[in-house]
């Protein structure tokens, strides 16, 4: 703002009687303050163009000043009225037994004071693979999950795969998924109902993030009535299953 009123300031200045009503003083802050009157549209009336070259360039500034507002004005409103997702995920992938099959968890809380609708989720997995002509080459997949779409999405929930003889994951190792160079990536998109906007967000954990044989504690805590409260503090806490996933994962 203030160089566009400098330039302003340095084209008026360009014509000694192109500003009528000026001061008398320094010339040049004469023009400036008359750019910073015109560019706002102020117009106190004092000082006014006087020449057809002073004409010119007061309908270039206005011009100027009508498009650089219209631009801010909506720059700001995109920066401050874009809804954000509020999701937390886990520091962790947990794989550990559940229902008798080894599964990879993850889980996510909704910090919004409402809850999330349409929400659809999504884990997908990267890994290097050798080729039969030698080298490696970066493969992608993306994971099966026990449900990847809810009409509402809750305070906290867990993002479950059953590692099984048709996951990419089956027989994966701490070791294999260091050597692979693995990459998670999940991903949560669904609606603010509030503004009726969609919004989207997403997590990356790489190998080191896998933890092996533990799962995540229970968030919630059962009130009378049958009301459930939920604790974020422990949405990261994991604790260690009784016996460990060997093999296949």
């Amino acid at each position: 703002y203030v160089g566009l009123n400098l330039l302003f300031a340095a084209l008026y200045s360009f014509q000694q009687d192109s500003i009528a009503g000026t001061t008398g003083g320094f010339w040049f802050y004469d023009c400036f303050f008359f750019s910073v009157q015109t560019l706002a549209t102020v117009g106190y009336g004092h000082m006014y163009p006087q020449t057809l070259y002073g004409h010119i360039v007061t309908t270039i500034e206005i011009m100027s000043g009508i498009f650089l507002f219209a631009v801010t004005t909506g720059l700001i409103f995109v920066r401050f009225s874009r809804p954000i997702a509020r999701v937390l995920f886990s520091n962790s992938i947990v794989i550990a037994p559940l229902n008798g099959k080894p599964t990879l968890m993850v889980r996510i809380g909704n910090e919004n004071h409402h809850s999330m609708v349409e929400a659809e989720f999504r884990i997908m997995f990267s890994r290097d693979e050798p080729l039969l002509e030698g080298g490696d080459f970066r493969h992608f997949y993306v994971l099966k999950l026990h449900f990847d779409r809810l009409t509402v999405f809750p305070a906290a929930l867990t993002l479950r795969h059953t590692i099984d003889e048709t996951s990419p994951l089956f027989g994966a190792t701490p070791e294999s998924l260091e050597s692979s160079r693995v990459l998670f990536i999940v991903s949560v998109v669904g609606i603010d109902p509030v503004i009726a906007a969609a919004v989207q967000t997403q997590k990356d954990y790489n190998w080191g993030d896998v933890r092996f044989g533990k799962r995540f504690v229970e968030m919630y805590t059962e009130h009378g009535g049958s009301r459930l409260t939920v604790d974020y503090g422990r949405l990261h806490d994991t604790e260690q299953v009784q016996f460990p996933v060997r093999g296949n994962g």
